[in-house]
């Protein structure tokens, strides 16, 4: 069974709509909820964070982590999927880019060093297992992101207009370009939390990931 949540009515209206066309009700659910207020009786063997990370905000890490730590059963992993910045001992705000991306985009953003993320996690008793940076990866996507969006972009002004065609036209331009010169990461950290004797179960290689 699996439980999605999110703060986004559109994501909320949406998956609900795909669990009822493919039949999966009696096994999947979604919820319009914070993660803070996750009732704690119900403990997961697993857990994805994606999409979210970097509105927590670096002086939120310990509630965060510590929200995780509760909820996941020992043993269990988590995927951790989260924008970050290159500069260590910084943090910064609007994703790295500045006042245009905290205007616009994404106000309140806020992303972190890796090193800052890792050390967060492993305060709140969590082990890293894995981390893999996409940061190459990222900015292929943005530019082909870019690239549909000039490819549709009489389509796109009529649905959003001018103004808002234009901030996501400079907002996907600028955060590929970040991605690029290796001014923004972005790590999948698989995180564990230990059984009371240790010994976390997990897999000893990636060769799981790339199977067909």
């Amino acid at each position: 069974n699996a439980l999605g949540i999110t703060l986004s009515q559109n994501q909320y209206d949406y998956v609900k709509a795909k669990i009822a066309e493919l039949g999966l009700g009696d096994r999947v659910r979604v919820q319009l909820l914070d993660y803070l207020d996750l009732p704690e009786d119900r403990l997961f063997d697993k857990i994805a964070s994606i999409g979210m990370f970097e509105h927590v905000g670096v002086a939120n890490y310990p509630r965060y982590f510590g929200k995780i730590r509760r909820i996941l059963k020992p043993g269990g992993l988590v995927l951790n999927h989260g924008i970050t910045h290159n500069w260590p001992g910084g943090d910064s705000l609007g994703s790295g880019i500045g006042d245009f991306i905290e205007e616009y985009v994404f106000p309140g953003g806020q992303v972190a060093h890796v090193s800052r993320v890792i050390e967060g996690l492993a305060a709140d008793g969590l082990e890293l297992v894995d981390a893999e940076a996409l940061r190459e990866h990222y900015a292929r996507t943005l530019w082909n992101w870019l690239d549909r969006l000039e490819a549709n972009a009489d389509a796109a002004r009529r649905e959003v207009g001018e103004e808002k065609f234009r901030v996501w036209r400079i907002y996907l331009a600028g955060s590929a370009h970040a991605f690029d010169r290796g001014w923004l990461s972005i790590f999948q950290l698989l995180v564990g939390k230990p059984l009371p004797d240790g010994r976390l179960p997990h897999p000893a290689t990636r060769e799981y990931m790339y199977r067909s």
